[in-house]
């Protein structure tokens, strides 16, 4: 039980203080969100979110806070089918949580509103269409769970994992926010997406399949080819 309340702390805190700050930038004049400087805002605050839990809850539960990590983990071998159905409830209620403290926050504001939920076409910032929003989310979702089954392999660099997983997150959600609002986790797009709503709830189905496909397929890559076999 205390790893999963750790996990539900860990999403929790990704959720709050990720979208949360979305929610606050666009309750600026403007919408201060959708500007350059809003995007490495927002890029920063998931990828300071990860670092905080990482070194915070890390010991407890390996901080996936996020299914697709560990369905990357299940298929490696580092977890049990038990723990990840366990996980993956934890995450979904701390995402859950933390949209739901966003929504008394937007509530008791005049000037806040949304809760920072995914979205292709018209709720894209450049208007990305499904095909290309699946192919992003496959993709980023792939190079930031490659990165985190490696740099959490090799002892060398384990101490230093919750601070590069961070890093690997800002950097996806730099290209990402723009595209799609950046999902990489299915807990993170569902929450959002059932305070939301609408248009925002009825394609919430991408964010959750295209990063477990994108875990996925990282995960088989990096059996193959960080297998001891020849």
């Amino acid at each position: 039980m205390k790893k999963y309340l750790a996990e539900f702390i860990g999403t929790f805190v990704l959720v709050f203080f990720g979208c949360g700050t979305a929610v606050v930038l666009g309750g600026f004049t403007g919408g201060m969100e959708s500007g350059f400087l809003g995007v490495v805002a927002i890029a920063l605050a998931f990828g300071l979110a990860i670092v905080a839990a990482a070194y915070a809850i890390g010991d407890i539960s390996g901080c996936h806070v996020n299914p697709a990590v560990s369905l990357s983990m299940l298929i490696t071998g580092r977890m049990n089918l038990n723990d990840f159905i366990g996980y993956v409830i934890a995450q979904v209620l701390g995402a859950l949580a933390g949209s739901g403290v966003l929504a008394f926050i937007t509530s008791a504001s005049q000037g806040l509103r949304g809760f920072g939920a995914n979205g292709y076409g018209e709720l894209s910032g450049v208007g990305l269409n499904m095909a290309g929003a699946l192919a992003v989310e496959v993709i980023l979702t792939f190079v930031f769970i490659m990165t985190i089954l490696r740099v959490t392999d090799n002892e060398k660099t384990s101490n230093m994992a919750g601070l590069v997983i961070g890093l690997t997150l800002t950097f996806v959600h730099i290209i990402g926010i723009p595209l799609t609002g950046t999902s990489v986790n299915p807990a993170r797009s569902l929450a959002p997406a059932i305070f939301t709503g609408g248009a925002a709830l009825s394609q919430v189905w991408l964010f959750i399949l295209a990063p477990l496909v994108g875990g996925a397929i990282a995960a088989f890559v990096h059996k193959y080819l960080y297998s001891t076999d020849k």
